[in-house]
């Protein structure tokens, strides 16, 4: 059996999400509204939360949007909220007492000593973790001229200032991100210091691209580490819609076997063989069912050929055939035509998700009754 044996590390806590330690891998992203527009930004952070992220992070530019950052913080509570700051240690000291549930901030990059201290002992006081954010685009003038350009050394050295800075405050409250948009760059920069801290990392190849082009980036970068048992968070980074990095982080992980949410719909790319329209009969069915968060396997194949073996190692799976045989649990179930194919498949998908949580509530009632004799006794 494939598994993967993840890195060790500390573990940290950001709001309720453990990250580190044996905890899941979890999904950020961060929100592209106008921090200042309060509704808007609510409104995103709600929807990417149903989408499934499991923290969200909300760039804090300026004063203005520190005193927004504190209303948002009051209309979505339960949800773990990063609070992105550069240079100005005073919006950070601002949004410490506000809620936030981690401060991304580099402590080299907002000046003297005594404001690094002050920050340190606003998030030790507030029980909030740092991030230190290195950025192959922005790593700091004096690297520059020593490695005369950006690459893994340089940016592993960042790091390790930077943590050096808040070690030297008695500070261990901290993940580390080493992004580039450049795949090998970003990966060698995270294995290099992988070897070197036990501090939990998040990952991301940042500035990926578009749509598909992050996707693709992405998925290659994430993927190369994550097999390496390298990555305790993870954002994708997207030029799209904040919830569509979500569901690419998801997709990542459970094409890795690290973490399942959501229907797994495995399908043949189609060919001439096919029997009904897979394209459209996957792409409605994504659709339909993108509110079911349980584990489940769907396989659609539109002929024989492997249609069958798919079908018999999936929750629900379908095989296209003159009349299209739906199997469930791997077993034959019933035929249907191309008209009702969708209708039926989406109607077994919810049945099976009905009875899984008929099974689960009836063994968590019996296992209490159980329990309750036992101590009666």
């Amino acid at each position: 059996m494939w598994g993967i044996h993840r890195r060790k590390t500390r573990q940290i806590h950001v709001g309720s999400v453990p990250i580190g330690g044996d905890a899941p891998i979890a999904v950020q992203t961060m929100t592209n509204t106008n921090t200042c527009d309060v509704e808007a930004t609510v409104g995103q952070i709600q929807q990417v939360a149903q989408a499934g992220a499991d923290i969200v992070r909300v760039s804090v530019p300026d004063k203005d949007a520190a005193e927004a950052f504190g209303k948002i913080r009051a209309r979505v509570p339960d949800i773990p909220l990063v609070a992105d700051i550069h240079f100005d240690y005073r919006i950070a000291l601002k949004v410490a007492d506000m809620g936030v549930d981690c401060l991304r901030i580099n402590p080299g990059n907002i000046g003297k000593r005594d404001r690094v201290a002050a920050v340190v002992d606003a998030a030790k006081h507030n029980g909030i973790p740092i991030r230190v954010g290195v950025n192959a685009g922005s790593l700091e003038k004096h690297l520059l001229e020593k490695y005369s350009e950006p690459n893994a050394e340089a940016m592993a050295e960042s790091a390790l200032r930077h943590l050096e800075i808040l070690e030297s405050h008695d500070f261990y409250d901290t993940k580390i991100s080493l992004k580039a948009s450049d795949v090998f760059l970003a990966v060698e920069a995270y294995r290099k210091l992988a070897t070197q801290v036990d501090y939990p990392f998040h990952l991301g190849i940042t500035e990926a691209g578009s749509l598909r082009m992050g996707t693709v980036r992405s998925s290659v970068g994430l993927g190369m580490l994550l097999a390496d048992g390298i990555g305790d968070t993870l954002r994708v980074s997207l030029a799209a819609d904040p919830v569509e990095e979500v569901k690419v982080g998801f997709d990542i992980l459970k094409s890795l076997h690290l973490r399942h949410r959501g229907v797994n719909i495995i399908a043949c790319p189609s060919c001439s063989r096919q029997e009904f329209n897979v394209i459209d009969t996957v792409n409605e069915l994504e659709a339909r069912l993108e509110d079911v968060n349980e584990n489940l396997n769907v396989s659609i194949i539109g002929c024989v050929v492997n249609g069958v073996g798919e079908a018999k190692e999936a929750d629900v799976g379908v095989t296209g055939g003159g009349k299209n045989l739906v199997y469930i649990d791997g077993e034959p179930s019933y035929k249907v035509d191309n008209e009702t194919l969708i209708d039926r498949v989406e109607r077994s998908v919810r049945d099976y998700v009905a009875k899984q949580k008929q099974e689960a509530d009836a063994s968590a009632t019996q296992e209490s009754g159980g329990s309750a004799m036992e101590g009666s006794a």
